[in-house]
């Protein structure tokens, strides 16, 4: 029987195993339910919001620091 197995095995080509390995472990994900999925979508819009707030300011200081420096 353990001849059998391999003998499968081997037959079985690249594409093969990796489809039936990703679905192997994508059975073992702990899938978020909708609120969680609904909760974490918004804290990453507000992080990107806020970033991108921070990096428009520091981007305005330093356009007004070149500015100040090169006395244009």
């Amino acid at each position: 029987m353990a001849e059998k197995e391999k003998k499968v095995r081997k037959s079985e080509n690249a594409v093969q195993r990796y489809f039936r390995e990703t679905t192997g472990e994508l059975r073992k994900v702990s899938w978020p339910t909708w609120p969680e999925a609904r909760h974490l979508t918004q804290l990453v819009l507000l992080v990107m919001v806020i970033v991108g707030l921070f990096l428009a300011t520091i981007d305005y200081l330093s356009g007004l620091l070149i500015n100040l420096v090169l006395g244009i």
